[in-house]
């Protein structure tokens, strides 16, 4: 009989970890460097999970390297992300599940990031909040942020919260745990936590909640702040305060071993009075938060007002333009049908506060739509228009943006 709550000389049963595989296995993801898959994996799952759980107990566990991935970010940059094994992602997800519980109800209520029961919406709408009664705003961009995390200051934090000792000897070794390049050479990692991993976000989140959190709440408790992982906003009343403020910020990061980065962290003018010259918005998990005119029962009157970003909008675009959707030679009910999940996603996201704003973006898709009509019917554009609206109306929702924005 299999006793999944057996243990040895650490305390970890067999139950968590058939826990922590199935957390893992919803999230899918690819192999890393041994090249193993989720079905071989299921293929000898016992015998896979009870090899991981002997090594667990024993304390004979120790990671591989991860595997280095880049993906583009959207300002043309390049972020590299550290992909674990499937085997160290379960390791990881047993350590999580213990250190999460502990360290969880102790987490500032202005930090969102990788949270449970918290999302980027939530944080959207305390940074509007956050605008009222104060007109400036600190953007705050950490540089290199998870490749700087220093381990000696990490590990500190980690011991400071968590007493269980496989818990700390398991998340050191993993950030000793090296990288195997695309190249094929292998790097010893002295800094950072790799994006990618399971633990990374939670490891990120305790190094700032204690750099940065904490202090905030101890000596600056009147200047709300939103914290999204490494994306903050940091709200002041004043110019002089905003400009006091971001020199002390720069001077605990660097204490912590950390920077600003120069390009894109600044002082924002959201609704302030000043001689001097700042941006007017800030983005923030892709939307912008600017001044606008809006009609009150006194009024007009400047209120801050969440949009979509400019840069959302580019990548919005840029997604469909890859599509090349007046190319597809089919059915406009099949092209809704492989369309609809993209639109939802985009829809359900930025159309979470109100819509208006994203109603360019969808004036462009029916630009696209309307030339794959052209190509596909061999109409010009007043008779294809024709045809569109014709299907519009009869299937308004044919495409889920039409209840927005019709052809």
């Amino acid at each position: 009989m299999i006793d999944y709550y057996e243990t040895k000389s650490q305390p970890i049963t067999r139950i968590m970890v058939l826990r922590a595989y199935r957390k893992v296995r919803a999230n899918h993801g690819g192999p890393g460097i041994d090249g193993m898959n989720w079905e071989e994996l299921d293929k000898n799952l016992n015998t896979y999970l009870y090899t991981l759980w002997n090594r667990l107990t024993s304390g004979s566990y120790f990671p591989q390297p991860v595997k280095e991935a880049e993906i583009d970010k959207q300002d043309g940059g390049v972020r590299k992300l550290g992909i674990p094994t499937i085997l160290d992602r379960i390791a990881q997800q047993v350590v999580k599940t213990q250190l999460e519980r502990i360290v969880e109800p102790l987490f500032s209520k202005s930090s969102y990031g990788y949270r449970p029961g918290r999302n980027c919406h939530q944080a959207v709408e305390q940074a509007l909040r956050n605008t009222f009664g104060h007109d400036w705003a600190i953007d705050l961009d950490i540089k290199s942020f998870f490749d700087k995390i220093d381990h000696d200051l990490l590990m500190q934090g980690v011991r400071h919260y968590c007493k269980d000792q496989w818990v700390l000897l398991y998340t050191e070794r993993w950030l000793k745990a090296g990288t195997m390049q695309s190249d094929g050479n292998y790097v010893d990692r002295l800094t950072g936590t790799p994006q990618g991993g399971v633990i990374s976000p939670l490891l990120a989140n305790i190094f700032l909640h204690v750099v940065f959190d904490k202090w905030m709440e101890k000596y600056h408790p009147e200047k709300p702040f939103v914290r999204y992982a490494d994306d903050i906003v940091i709200h002041c009343k004043t110019e002089k305060q905003t400009q006091y403020l971001l020199s002390l910020i720069q001077k605990r990061l660097a204490e912590c071993k950390l920077s600003t980065n120069p390009r894109k962290t600044r002082i924002v003018n959201l609704a302030g009075i000043t001689r001097n010259k700042y941006p007017r918005s800030l983005d923030f998990l892709g939307f912008t938060l600017h001044p606008w005119w809006c009609k009150t029962g006194k009024g007009y009157r400047v209120m801050i007002t969440t949009f979509i970003s400019g840069k959302s909008v580019s990548k919005a675009l840029d997604k469909f333009s890859r599509l090349r959707i007046h190319k597809w030679r089919k059915p406009i009910e099949i092209i809704a049908a492989e369309l609809t999940p993209i639109i939802r996603g985009i829809k359900n996201y930025y159309c979470k506060f109100w819509a208006e704003h994203t109603h360019y973006l969808w004036r462009q898709l029916n630009m696209r739509l309307l030339k794959w009509v052209q190509w596909e019917k061999g109409l010009y554009k007043k008779a294809a228009l024709r045809w569109l609206r014709n299907k519009y109306r009869q299937n308004p929702r044919l495409f889920p943006h039409w209840e927005l924005v019709y052809p």
